[in-house]
């Protein structure tokens, strides 16, 4: 069995590209991949408890916001460098769908909302690593008020079709019950997709990186989990 947990970024003018995705766990590691994230959280907030006042947020970690206000910058890097070597050292999936808004919207007439058509990606991608590791998943997400219902209706109705609605849909068999969707500080792994959702949504598709040495050190930590060779991006429209 493995977990499979994603994120979503918000998507604007600005910053056209909607990012959607996480990262598998299999279950037989859950717990010590969880004490691990609990080191890196207590070695950051001083607790492994799940509350929002110890909570990952990548924008907040970024910018000194939130729960990391106050924080030294070195600090806060150090948290994007320690998640990147827990992925890359437990040598985790990493599955994410990029969706160009823009393009989307001008080449269907009718285009898919993004959360609606970057959910149905995603979920065959981590169907996809299922099919190759011959095993079951479950699901989570993060919870958004507004998409709940339909992702969980959706899902249920791309099973009961047999595959989602593309033109070379997959069967989503592997997955199993439903979508679950929690809090983000309840889950350290949730917390992971966050990060990574966050490294990916800013230095994907962007070549001018300011030359400042925190936002090099945290994008070193985004190349070396693509590195890994167990990060694929999904781009839509390809």
């Amino acid at each position: 069995m493995h977990l499979c947990y994603f994120d979503e970024n918000k998507h604007s003018l600005d910053r056209p590209y909607f990012f959607i995705g996480g990262l598998l766990i299999p279950d037989i590691k859950a717990i010590d991949f969880e004490n691990t994230l609990g080191q890196i959280a207590f070695n950051f907030f001083g607790a492994r408890s799940l509350t929002q006042a110890t909570e990952f947020h990548g924008k907040e970690l970024f910018h000194g916001k939130g729960n990391a206000k106050g924080r030294k910058l070195e600090d806060r890097v150090r948290v994007f460098q320690d998640v990147a070597t827990f992925v890359t050292d437990n040598q985790i999936p990493v599955r994410m769908v990029c969706i160009n808004v823009p393009r989307h919207e001008q080449r269907y007439k009718y285009p898919t909302p993004p959360y609606r058509l970057g959910l149905m990606l995603i979920l065959e991608r981590f169907a996809e690593y299922l099919d190759g590791e011959n095993d079951l998943g479950l699901v989570f997400g993060d919870y958004e008020a507004d998409e709940v219902t339909g992702a969980v209706v959706d899902f249920s109705e791309y099973k009961s079709q047999g595959k989602t609605p593309m033109y070379f849909g997959r069967p989503l068999g592997r997955l199993l019950d439903t979508v679950y969707f929690t809090q983000s500080h309840h889950s350290r792994f949730l917390q992971v997709a966050d990060l990574l959702i966050y490294m990916a949504g800013r230095y994907e598709n962007c070549d001018d990186i300011p030359d400042r040495w925190h936002e090099q050190a945290v994008k070193s930590a985004w190349e070396k989990i693509k590195a890994s060779g167990n990060v694929i991006i999904q781009r839509w429209p390809s």
